[in-house]
């Protein structure tokens, strides 16, 4: 599916960015620990860029196009609520953020989950 590709892409670039600008442009502003929560977030934004790109290419088999896309949006939405919610809480402070972190981190293992499931069937049909 092309919106998964585009979206890999997007995620990739986005992950790339935020690294960067936390690591220079927040180097300064930031203490130590919201760094590190920056980071966390960063790293998190990056690895599931390629999981999400790895969705993208499976979606491209028919075989698998429609557990790959549910796959490549609950990376998708992991991305946007793990990460984005540690972006908003080393920027902000704001500890109730920090609450919808692991709805991210949920959103993650469906993915993964859905991967594996993906992987058992195909060998099973």
């Amino acid at each position: 599916m092309n919106f998964l590709l585009i979206a890999a892409g997007l995620a990739g670039l986005t992950g790339v960015a935020a690294g960067a600008f936390g690591a220079h442009a927040l180097r300064d502003s930031l203490p130590p620990d919201m760094q590190a929560v920056w980071q966390t977030g960063a790293l998190y934004h990056l690895l599931h860029a390629v999981a999400l790109l790895g969705a993208a290419v499976l979606a491209r088999d028919e075989a698998f196009a429609r557990p790959a896309v549910w796959t490549g949006i609950a990376f998708a939405v992991g991305i946007v609520l793990f990460s984005g919610s540690l972006y908003l809480l080393a920027l902000t402070g704001t500890r109730v953020l920090g609450a919808v972190t692991p709805l991210g981190g949920v959103a993650f293992m469906v993915g993964w989950a859905l991967l594996i499931w993906t992987g058992w069937r195909a060998g099973h049909t």
